[in-house]
């Protein structure tokens, strides 16, 4: 061992106990191998976190599709009832509607035509619908505390519930349950994953205890993103809010600033595309914003005529639907 080497060793010997150094793994190749690496062995790959709190993260994805400069309005449906609130596809050939007022979910073609109508059990309109992987329809309901699956025009209670009020959901890519909730006095809001009946997960604080929605009945319209982000519109605090799968404050979105958006930013409806794009409805701005999966604003659809957008949601196509509160259904293309 030579003087200099030795020193080195000394030095390090130095350090406090808490301070770990971590080198580079050399691996010897075997020989007879026709790779460079045979003259130097190799070194261990760096990686990136990819778990949290149990939950596997997932890596970022290169955008395949390019916004459209000017989004086009493919198909506006009639629906009939006025304060249209959600919207859920069904199938490629089949969208299903509910309004504020109305205790019934109608279902409609692409052709504009009403297939049939769902009564709730309670005779209240329904607070939000979803689509189940097998294509049941799953919908909340605040008076009897229940959600609920409509399967083969059966109406089937999921998860009753005490103390807490069901308001938004959406099903997860693993066919779970993410339902924002609200406390029978209005004070505590959550979101909770339910696998089945069994709830799973509750997400309610940050890190460093403080509530990460705002306190109140007030609509907290609920997706997942493509990198299994959770996305609540906050509309009460005039915010996207976005956790990781493990429940992690990510970020908050709170508004692009414009010359011609000058009401105050209240989200309604949120949804997310195969981009990882988020598009959640900005009501009084009578537009959409959508952003990336980072929170950064990347345009507004603010043409195709909307009007008062609220619920929305996208098909397996990146087709965007927008239930507007004036009771017009639109189908819109904003991805090339």
């Amino acid at each position: 061992m030579t003087m200099e080497y030795s020193s080195k060793i000394k030095e390090l010997s130095k350090l406090p106990p808490k301070v770990k150094i971590s080198l580079p793994v050399f691996s010897r190749k075997a020989k007879n191998t026709e790779h460079f690496y045979t003259l130097f062995g190799s070194l261990t790959e760096l990686t990136t976190k990819t778990e949290e709190n149990g939950y596997k993260l997932k890596k970022p994805e290169t955008p395949t599709k390019e916004l459209l400069e000017e989004p086009e309005l493919i198909t506006t449906i009639n629906i009939g009832d006025k304060k249209l609130r959600s919207v859920a596809c069904l199938s490629e050939e089949e969208i299903c509607t509910t309004g504020y007022e109305v205790s019934d979910m109608k279902c409609f073609n692409i052709q504009s035509s009403l297939i049939k109508t769902i009564k709730t059990k309670s005779g209240e309109g329904p607070n939000d619908i979803a689509v189940t992987g097998d294509g049941d329809l799953v919908y909340s309901d605040w008076k009897t505390k229940t959600l609920n699956k409509v399967k083969n025009g059966q109406i089937e209670e999921m998860i009753r519930l005490q103390g807490w009020v069901p308001e938004n959901l959406c099903v997860t890519s693993s066919d779970e349950l993410l339902v924002s909730l609200y406390s029978d006095d209005k004070t505590q809001p959550k979101v909770v994953r339910y696998s089945g009946s069994k709830e799973k997960q509750t997400i309610q604080f940050d890190e460093e205890g403080n509530p990460l929605y705002s306190g109140n009945g007030v609509i907290k319209y609920v997706t997942e993103n493509r990198n299994l982000d959770i996305c609540v519109a906050d509309n009460k605090a005039g915010a996207v809010v976005v956790v990781n799968q493990a429940g992690k404050l990510r970020f908050r979105y709170t508004d692009h600033p414009s010359a011609t958006k000058n009401e105050p930013f209240k989200p309604r409806g949120i949804t997310t595309d195969s981009q990882r794009q988020i598009l959640t409805a900005d009501y009084h701005n009578q537009c959409i914003h959508i952003l990336d999966q980072d929170g950064q604003f990347l345009r507004y659809i603010d043409n195709c005529d909307l009007k008062e957008p609220f619920g929305l949601c996208g098909d397996k196509k990146d087709k965007l639907f927008v239930a507007e509160w004036t009771g017009k259904l639109k189908k819109i293309k904003y991805l090339g």
